[in-house]
């Protein structure tokens, strides 16, 4: 059991620093797409190609002066930018990145309900937003905060609803099965519309522009982290990088096969092929931010309540009788 146990934590440290290694390179990734996308060249004065400007970043954040308001919650301002971080890298608990054989699992765990684990944990994540808002005893954040909790009331129900339809389809609500499940059909076919809500609801969730409201500048100056300096900052900005890497490992999950390739593609080994789709839905994320305006923060909710949720209302039902009445019975 204590080997167990070890092994479990090794892992786990091991895949938290290889998540944050990689959210810096989706960050240098990001930022050198948006400047070819506007016509500009991007982070190009610290190392070759720019390279070393994470790096920069890294240092300025850490050697910048930590500010607390005067009148702050000082526990509770603290601790917040540590919950947002914390369920970010603990949503991987439950995420694999490949198949597992008998004597190695590609994942820190993989439950039976693997699904809800992972929506339990995401869960959490507006705690650290909420609190971190509330602690700073100042309006703009307050409100920023107030603004992040009633968006993720809104697209938490349609983002839930979508996975319904997958779940049906598989049977299942270990992630493995769901991707066991897909490799004879990807799921983006048969679920397009439930694949168009969760795309857009996960985007959301991520706080990715042009859904990005809790924290938007023109109306909030940052929203609920604008008391926030140095690391405690930081560790913010990092949680919403790897909050990204997460939505698309998950789209990428129960949508386009996981690690399953087409025949042709066999040759890919299964973890290399789960990477490079989560990096092409990365890339796509990423054009769509630098594509479309940022949404009217009303006509965002006007538009989950109206649309998102009766969208993924219909892909239910019609996946439920599709089940019922033709799905073959396993």
């Amino acid at each position: 059991m204590l080997q167990t146990v070890l092994w479990l934590i090794l892992k786990g440290l091991i895949l938290a620093v290889i998540l944050v290694t990689a959210a810096a390179g989706e960050l240098l990734m990001e930022r050198k797409i948006l400047g070819y996308f506007q016509y500009r060249l991007g982070p190009n004065r610290v190392g070759p190609w720019g390279t070393l400007q994470l790096v920069a970043d890294a240092v300025k954040m850490m050697l910048k002066e930590d500010i607390i308001p005067q009148d702050a919650d000082k526990v509770v301002y603290r601790v917040a930018p540590v919950i947002s971080m914390g369920t970010a890298l603990a949503a991987w608990a439950v995420i694999p990145w490949g198949p597992s054989d008998g004597t190695y699992q590609m994942a820190i765990a993989d439950p039976s309900a693997g699904i809800l684990v992972y929506l339990a944990i995401g869960g959490l994540a507006i705690y650290g937003i909420t609190l971190g808002g509330w602690a700073s005893q100042s309006k703009y954040p307050l409100l920023g905060s107030m603004r992040a909790t009633a968006h993720m009331i809104s697209y938490e129900l349609a983002l839930g609803m979508s996975i319904l339809g997958v779940i049906l389809m598989a049977g299942s609500l270990r992630i493995t099965d769901i991707v066991e499940a897909q490799r004879g059909v990807h799921y983006i076919i048969p679920q397009l519309l439930g694949f168009f809500v969760f795309f857009i609801s996960i985007m959301a969730e991520s706080n990715r522009a042009p859904f990005d409201l809790p924290e938007s500048e023109q109306e909030l100056v940052a929203g609920y982290h604008t008391e926030y300096s140095g690391m405690r900052f930081g560790l913010y900005f990092l949680a919403e990088l790897v909050n990204l890497i997460t939505a698309s490992s998950l789209i990428t999950l129960f949508y386009l096969g996981g690690w399953n390739m087409p025949a042709f593609l066999s040759f890919i080994p299964p973890t290399l092929a789960f990477i490079l789709k989560v990096c092409f839905v990365i890339f796509v994320m990423i054009w769509i931010r630098t594509t479309l305006p940022r949404v009217r923060y009303d006509k965002w909710m006007q538009f989950a309540w109206k649309v998102l949720l009766p969208l993924a209302a219909l892909n239910l039902v019609g996946t439920a009788v599709y089940v019922a009445l033709w799905a073959p019975k396993v």
